[in-house]
């Protein structure tokens, strides 16, 4: 459901985050994101002069190339509307991502590579959702081919959680995700039913899902 109706109000900024996960024809994964900041009315600027409302403030693109085991392999970073002549040029150094596994202390290790006067806050902003697609993106679509050739191999169809717990177990089981959020509570019904030796609640336990 949406929010509740809000107060008379005046919007004055929109800020819009894309960020879509691609497999590709060579096994890799693309990550990209889209950035645009826009202000609902005109104003003038040093570098650029006028920019009328709507015309993106920011208007910037950002892909990894990720392989399956969540190394980047490749970067591209474009900013086609900055708010300062030289911000574009923070862009081609985003390419000392190159190497990086996406993993505990990703971000860290970005913000060493590409923080501060060599980088752009922006593009840095989008790291860690992106970081968050390629998870959402690379570890399900492996889970999910391994549960169809597991089904396939067997002839069994498997239950509802078989992919959600494959892509568990390859961040190191359920215990890795055991009260990350209220639907992960260790006392909670999806932890008794998918993961019983993990429960700590009251109610009986069931089977473990396939």
């Amino acid at each position: 459901m949406p929010l509740p109706p809000p107060a008379q109000r005046e919007q004055l900024h929109r800020r819009s985050i894309e960020i879509n996960g691609f497999r590709r024809a060579d096994g890799w994964y693309d990550i990209e994101a889209h950035l645009t900041d826009c202000k609902s009315y005109s104003q003038d600027n040093y570098d650029r002069g006028h920019i009328p409302a709507g015309e993106p403030v920011h208007d910037m693109w950002l892909r990894l190339t990720v392989d399956e085991h969540m190394d980047i392999r490749a970067v591209e970073a474009v900013s086609d509307h900055t708010p300062y002549v030289m911000c574009p040029t923070a862009a081609p150094n985003f390419q000392k991502l190159v190497g990086l596994r996406i993993k505990a202390g990703f971000l860290r290790e970005a913000n060493h590579l590409v923080g501060g006067t060599v980088g752009c806050t922006h593009l840095r902003e989008l790291l860690q959702q992106m970081a968050t697609t390629a998870f959402q993106t690379i570890g399900p679509a492996k889970a999910k081919r391994e549960v169809e050739a597991a089904q396939a191999a067997s002839g069994r169809h498997a239950g509802s959680d078989a992919v959600d717990k494959r892509i568990t177990e390859k961040w190191g089981s359920g215990r890795k995700i055991i009260n990350t959020c209220l639907a992960y509570d260790e006392k909670g019904p999806l932890v008794r039913r998918r993961w019983p030796h993990l429960y700590t609640g009251d109610a009986p336990t069931e089977a473990a899902a396939d």
